[in-house]
């Protein structure tokens, strides 16, 4: 059985992503360079591979599918609606919310990880006295920052613990108060 028939089968002959039946592609979940294990690819319709292949196209009412779809016990799918999750999540907060409930096994987080590692650029993120930023590490507010949309000031001072790094060298994620915010790291040194 080909790839194609087997995430076919899988799939119900739909995009495993959206579950539109038009277009569908088989994509390869990077790092996998080639799609010869239907366990790291998944079907997709032509749709969402655009998006996923062209972040700037992304239209992002078209992502509300990850509702349905991050659930899927498929660690390919997994994997790509976490990322689309990060994707989305700086700009829409039904993203963030989404990103916050789901769960990944250490193994299927790694995965797709190191693909996000891959999609970002080489310039490094930074704190404020610019040491290099890590995923996981420890930062301190240097000043007071009002959180918008969340009612309350994030005190100078205050620890973020097990950073994420996004996209964006200029920004991290973290927790603050209990809820997770984007940061800017010009705000920010490493503790």
């Amino acid at each position: 059985m080909t790839t194609e028939q087997t995430l076919t089968q899988r799939s119900g002959s739909q995009c495993e992503l959206c579950n539109s039946t038009e277009g569908l592609v088989v994509f390869a979940v990077p790092p996998a360079s080639e799609a010869s294990n239907a366990d790291q690819c998944i079907l997709v319709c032509s749709n969402c591979h655009d998006q996923i292949q062209q972040p700037e196209t992304i239209i992002p009412n078209h992502w509300r599918c990850l509702n349905d779809s991050m659930w899927s016990q498929v660690p390919a799918v997994q994997v790509m609606a976490w990322r689309m999750l990060n994707r989305l999540s700086s700009t829409e907060t039904w993203a963030q919310d989404l990103l916050d409930m789901m769960y990944l096994d250490d193994e299927t987080r790694e995965w797709a990880e190191s693909g996000m590692a891959s999609e970002e650029s080489d310039t490094p993120t930074l704190d404020s006295n610019g040491s290099v930023l890590s995923a996981g590490d420890t930062v301190t507010l240097i000043k007071d920052l009002a959180v918008k949309g969340a009612g309350f000031t994030a005190k100078r001072g205050t620890a973020v613990r097990g950073i994420s790094l996004t996209g964006n060298p200029e920004q991290i994620e973290g927790r603050v108060n209990g809820v997770r915010i984007v940061l800017l790291t010009k705000y920010l040194k490493k503790s």
